[in-house]
């Protein structure tokens, strides 16, 4: 199983950068953070793995998928952490 951390770090090298064109109007959303370390945090505190992470108002929603103890079946946990 591929690290969550390993995911996103490659996943971040293939984004290219989008060429500028000054003649064209573009629409821009202003994000006030992302939700990166809040996931990385839940992931190392829970030992799960990273299903998804969004921001939600002024938090971040991260959910994982917690593998279950003594065989028994994972659980998904999803934890609200503040920005």
């Amino acid at each position: 199983m591929a690290s969550p951390i390993l995911i996103t770090a490659l996943a971040a090298s293939l984004m290219h950068p989008v060429p500028f064109d000054a003649g064209v109007q573009r629409d821009v959303v202003s994000v006030s953070g992302d939700c990166s370390n809040a996931a990385a945090q839940v992931v190392s505190q829970t030992g799960g793995e990273l299903l998804s992470a969004e921001p939600s108002g002024d938090s971040c929603v991260v959910t994982v998928l917690v593998p279950g103890k003594d065989n028994a079946r994972p659980r998904k946990v999803t934890v609200r952490v503040p920005m």
